[in-house]
C-alpha cells in the first residue's frame, strides 16, 4: 500500500496484530504447548505489526532499505527454536507482516492459510485417532503433558517396537537387553499397554511416570 494515511496505517497494524493472534489462537487449539505462554503470545502479536512497519518504511528508498538491513544485522535471537515447526510459524508471521504491507487482502490471505493447514491437520489428526490409527509420534518438544513408560526386556517385543508412541529403544549386548521408553498423552492407553506386556515372557521391569 502506497503512502496510506494515519487512520489507514491504524487499521493495518490493528489487522496485523489480530493475524498474529489468530495463528496463536489456531496452534492453541492444536495443543501445541509451548506457544501458549506469554513470551510466545506477544511475540505473535508484536512480530507482524513491526515487520509491516517496516517494510511500508523502507519500501521505495533503497537507502533506507540499506541502512535497515545494517541496523537489523545486530538484532540477534539469542533463544533457541524448539522445533522446525516453530522456526516456519514465525517465517510466516514475518511474511504476514510484508503481506499486510503490501496488500492487506494478501496478508490476510495468508493468515487464513496457514490457520486452516493447523486446524485441518488437527481434525485429521483426531479422525485418524479415532480409527485406530495415528499419523504423528509425539514429542517431548511440543511442551504437551506426557506420560512417560520405561520397559527393559530380555528379548524383543514387536508390539512396542511397532508403536507409534516409541521415542526410543536401546539394546545392550552383554548381557542382552531391550529397553524401550514410549510417552502418551492418555494415561489409560498406559494402562492398557501395561496390560498388555506386563506377562508377556523377557519383561524384567515396567517403569511409569504419570504428568502431575
Amino acid at each position: 500500500m502506497e503512502n496510506p494515511s494515519n487512520l489507514e496505517y491504524l487499521f493495518l497494524i490493528i489487522l496485523s496484530i489480530i493475524c498474529g493472534l489468530g495463528v496463536r489462537t489456531s496452534l492453541e487449539f492444536a495443543n501445541q504447548r509451548w506457544a501458549m505462554t506469554y513470551h510466545h503470545t506477544m511475540s505473535y502479536a508484536l512480530l507482524p505489526p513491526v515487520t509491516m512497519v517496516i517494510t511500508t518504511l523502507i519500501a521505495g528508498n533503497i537507502a533506507l532499505s540499506l541502512g535497515m538491513i545494517g541496523a537489523l544485522s545486530i538484532v540477534r535471537f539469542r533463544n533457541p527454536v524448539k522445533n522446525p515447526f516453530e522456526l516456519i510459524i514465525f517465517f510466516a508471521l514475518i511474511t504476514v507482516g510484508i503481506g499486510i504491507a503490501v496488500n492487506f487482502k494478501l496478508g490476510l490471505a495468508i493468515t487464513l492459510t496457514v490457520i486452516l493447514v493447523i486446524v485441518l491437520a488437527k481434525f485429521y489428526d483426531k479422525f485418524s485417532e479415532k480409527k485406530g490409527k495415528k499419523i504423528f509420534s509425539l514429542s517431548f518438544e511440543e511442551g504437551s503433558t506426557v506420560h512417560i513408560m520405561e520397559i527393559k526386556s530380555k528379548v524383543k517385543i514387536e508390539l512396542l517396537s511397532e508403536s507409534n508412541n516409541l521415542v526410543q529403544v536401546y539394546e545392550s549386548k552383554d548381557p542382552k537387553h531391550f529397553n524401550y521408553r514410549l510417552i502418551f498423552q492418555n494415561k489409560e492407553e498406559v494402562n492398557k499397554l501395561k496390560n498388555e506386556i506386563e506377562n508377556k515372557e523377557g519383561i524384567e521391569n515396567i517403569e511409569i511416570r504419570y504428568a502431575s
